[in-house]
């Protein structure tokens, strides 16, 4: 699972010719060659991404999957992560507003990118929209009348591409969360967004192991909360 991706960039010229056919990992119904041990590798850093909240590995994850997607250009899982990668940093980083949005504009290229490989458009838009929740957080109020409204607009596209995809619902949920109540946000009003989410998480089955997977766990954990809270309030008589 340590295994580096520097791998892939040493050995990308000799790939073409161990290169094997494996099914994509896309909607596409078509197959891609792809590298000897690629699906190994990218899997293990995929895995690294989803278990590191520290802003500078992130960042070095980032352009290890830069890396891959050189390597298998024809996928666009690497760019989708490296997106996901880059937009994680931004929410844990402690940098100025300008570097977070720089690397929110490298986040949205890589997610272009994946576009234009053909990715799952339910998953990429669930992406851009969660981007559009990491600009507005950078300034909450000079750009919460913009982006909370693009938000909305981007995850009801993915919804209705996929129902059964449960991340638009969370990042939906966080959407309003993070609105304040007299603009019909709060934590009350998401609650039936993560209520939403969590069942379709449960019934959810990725389309390949390196699929975009991630969200149950904040979830559960939105929702655990909301159990503490209604715990500790007073009894009434």
């Amino acid at each position: 699972m340590k295994k580096s991706l520097f791998t892939l960039a040493l050995l990308a010229a000799g790939f073409g010719a161990s290169a094997q056919t494996i099914p994509a990992t896309t909607a596409a119904k078509t197959q891609v060659a792809m590298p000897a041990g690629y699906a190994d590798l990218l899997g293990a850093t995929i895995t690294e991404v989803m278990n590191t909240g520290d802003a500078a590995t992130l960042k070095g994850l980032a352009s290890k999957l830069e890396r891959a997607a050189a390597a298998a250009p024809a996928d666009w899982l690497p760019r989708y992560y490296q997106a996901y990668a880059l937009l994680i940093n931004v929410f844990q980083s402690k940098e100025a507003a300008d570097a977070k949005d720089k690397t929110l504009d490298q986040a949205e290229a890589a997610l272009a990118q994946a576009r234009k490989l053909g990715g799952d458009e339910s998953e990429l838009l669930t992406l851009q929209a969660y981007m559009y929740q990491a600009r507005l957080g950078i300034a909450p109020q000079q750009r919460a009348q913009k982006y909370s409204a693009m938000v909305a607009e981007t995850v009801g596209q993915a919804e209705k591409l996929n129902p059964a995809n449960p991340r638009p619902y969370l990042v939906a949920a966080n959407n309003v969360y993070y609105t304040p109540a007299m603009f019909g946000g709060g934590s009350e009003a998401a609650r039936p967004l993560y209520e939403a989410a969590k069942a379709r998480f449960a019934a959810f089955q990725p389309a390949s192991a390196l699929a975009p997977n991630w969200g149950q766990s904040q979830v559960l954990g939105r929702l655990r909360q909301y159990e503490m809270a209604a715990t500790a309030l007073p009894a009434t008589h």
